[in-house]
């Protein structure tokens, strides 16, 4: 249900469309508006509001007799962002990764060697034609699910795992043991609204706010090994860092140091 949030049913749907929009989910087009109304579970004409908006946003283009397909592709840019948190030293943080795993359990939701879809090819510097891993991963505590992963790995690199392997290590782990040198990666966090497969998965209401993670691994030679999204239930995770100040008195910064983030 979307009563979980302070807001007209129809903006809640607006917000996760447009959310998925951004996620280029629908390089094929929308669902149509009797398939939006069963999944979100509201009125024709909620769904229709929240479409207007899309449309007057210049986001996605409605033609009678051909669906409503999106305006236009969305950037690797604003998918990953440059200036996010960067680490230089990734290799310093598998101890966390292998941590996290002795106190969790992962379900493979998803694991499959495809055709890369426009953005990952971009975001992941791969030809058009390309193939890439793409794994889901629905990762739990005793409590229940905490976060929903979808990785994108080059299918030369993700060459010696499977689903068996990635529901008992963490691909970083099964990255390096394939011989990739892991360099550095680049981390975007920002808040978004469950739609109804996350959060059948989480176990929360449709338009749930969750964590979002995307983080682009590179190798030590720059080269994209890895692409990240993932939802966190913010009831069950927690992201901490440690700040310093650092530099002279007129230019004092703070620089962080992560205490607890589970790398997946």
């Amino acid at each position: 249900m979307l009563d979980a949030l302070p807001l007209p049913k129809y903006h809640q749907i607006y917000l996760v469309l447009r959310q998925q929009l951004d996620e280029g989910r629908f390089d094929a087009g929308l669902p149509s508006e009797l398939m939006l109304t069963k999944e979100f579970g509201v009125a024709r004409v909620t769904v229709r509001k929240a479409l207007e908006r899309l449309v007057m946003e210049g986001r996605i283009v409605r033609a009678p007799g051909r669906g409503t397909t999106p305006a236009t592709a969305p950037s690797p840019r604003n998918a990953v962002d440059t200036g996010a948190l960067s680490h230089p030293a990734l290799n310093g943080l598998l101890h966390s990764i292998v941590s996290a795993g002795l106190r969790t359990s992962v379900k493979v939701v998803e694991c499959a060697l495809l055709t890369a879809p426009e953005l990952v090819a971009q975001t992941l510097q791969l030809p058009t034609d390309a193939r890439v891993q793409k794994a889901v991963r629905v990762r739990s505590t005793r409590a229940g699910a905490v976060s929903h992963i979808t990785t994108w790995v080059p299918e030369a690199d993700a060459g010696g795992f499977g689903a068996r392997e990635l529901a008992r290590q963490p691909i970083l782990l099964l990255l390096e043991a394939a011989g990739v040198r892991i360099g550095r990666s680049t981390q975007q966090l920002s808040a978004c609204l469950a739609d109804a497969t996350i959060a059948r998965h989480l176990g929360v209401d449709v338009g749930s706010a969750l964590l979002a993670v995307t983080r682009l691994v590179m190798d030590e030679d720059e080269r994209p090994v890895q692409w990240l999204h993932g939802l966190y239930r913010p009831d069950r995770y927690r992201y901490e860092m440690q700040l310093s100040r650092v530099g002279d008195v007129d230019a004092k910064v703070w620089v962080g140091k992560t205490l607890h983030e589970p790398f997946h």
